[in-house]
């Protein structure tokens, strides 16, 4: 069976500001309404959200297109999607 790809949920990232101490569970199927995080859509899918815990507050660029190399922050990758 072939694996399952992300839907784009934006050919950009996603500019958050963090809590330092706090989780946060970015979406990995790009299916949320709650973008760049988890809202539970994954289910049914292959897809699990991706857990990050905030070292300080600070702004932060999540990726936003799923395909990033270093999820879950964004890698530049989106600037290579057709």
């Amino acid at each position: 069976m072939a694996e399952e790809q992300p839907t784009i949920a934006k050919k950009a990232p996603y500019t958050v500001q963090v809590e330092g101490g706090k989780n946060y569970f970015w979406c990995a199927c790009g299916r949320s309404e709650t973008q760049p995080f988890c809202d539970g859509s994954h289910k049914g899918t292959e897809f699990t959200p991706v857990k990050y815990t905030a070292e300080k507050s600070e702004w932060l660029w999540f990726c936003g297109c799923k395909q990033t190399g270093t999820p879950p922050l964004c890698d530049g990758s989106h600037k290579n999607l057709k």
